[in-house]
């Protein structure tokens, strides 16, 4: 595994921790395409106002909308991958953007992610192709992770033939990328990502005719010196028993331990997963 690992924490995590689940403080489910209030990442940052890039997408791409920020992949049929990069540089930041899928959710894989100029945006076969190499970091529609061509199980496959919304939140501090579905935290799905030393933008991919999502909310922290040194004494300490050792105030204790991840590592995808994985065609 490469210095970059992929890895799930608990939904206590800084991350996860204003009410994870899709709900209202009545403890009603909340509708898909609301504001999600209770549960949006850096709702103490400010609007970022970025969009998808013409220049760097598929032949296969096409963008409409305010803003251009509504991506369609394969507006006639399919017959291979379509991608498209954000213009937004992440590296060293906090960030954190939803996107709004359509009901065309099958196929061989929509992905959700990040990844560098050398990604791959355009395919002539139906792909896994963010995450295939060293370039990017990504989770498909069926719930799978992939990063330098590795598969990790993370979550549940979508359902599907439903919209469904999506939440990534990129910490350059904390070297993490997380992801929320329909207003859940499924947990910090990569780690060691503060070491990238390329620009890492937003990428989205997907095999299906006539996917289409829209980026409908984007966000961004200014990340504070308290933040940066929280990050550079976890990186030594990394967990609950060395933190406690140190005999620290309560309060300071609790703050460093907002980042401490005491889940078990996620199960590599078998041949068996495999199987069921790509049993779907595209139509």
């Amino acid at each position: 595994m490469s210095d970059v690992e992929l890895e799930q924490v608990s939904p206590t995590q800084q991350q996860c921790r204003t009410n994870p689940r899709n709900s209202s403080p009545d403890g009603k489910q909340m509708v898909i395409g609301r504001p999600l209030i209770q549960c949006c990442p850096l709702m103490d940052g400010v609007e970022d106002d970025w969009t998808w890039s013409k220049r760097h997408r598929s032949k296969e791409v096409v963008l409409s909308g305010t803003d251009f920020r509504t991506v369609h992949f394969h507006p006639n049929w399919s017959k291979g991958t379509a991608g498209i990069q954000g213009k937004r540089a992440l590296n060293n930041g906090r960030y954190y953007w939803e996107l709004h899928v359509s009901q065309r959710v099958f196929g061989t894989s929509i992905m959700f992610g990040i990844g560098t100029k050398s990604c791959r945006l355009h395919a002539n076969a139906f792909r896994n192709m963010l995450g295939e190499n060293q370039h990017g970091w990504g989770l498909s529609h069926k719930g799978v992770l992939w990063h330098k061509g590795v598969a990790l199980l993370y979550t549940k496959r979508f359902r599907e033939n439903h919209p469904t919304q999506i939440g990534v939140l990129f910490d350059g501090i904390e070297g993490t990328l997380t992801y929320y579905k329909d207003g859940k935290c499924l947990g910090v799905a990569f780690r060691g990502l503060d070491k990238v030393t390329e620009p890492l933008y937003p990428i989205v991919c997907s095999t299906a005719a006539k996917t289409e999502m829209t980026l409908k909310c984007a966000r961004r922290e200014f990340v504070n010196l308290q933040d940066r040194c929280r990050a550079v004494i976890m990186r030594k300490l990394r967990t609950a028993g060395n933190v406690e050792k140190l005999k620290l105030p309560l309060s300071i204790s609790e703050y460093l331990g907002e980042v401490i991840d005491d889940m078990e590592p996620l199960r590599q995808v078998n041949g068996d997963d495999m199987y069921m994985i790509n049993l779907d065609l595209e139509t």
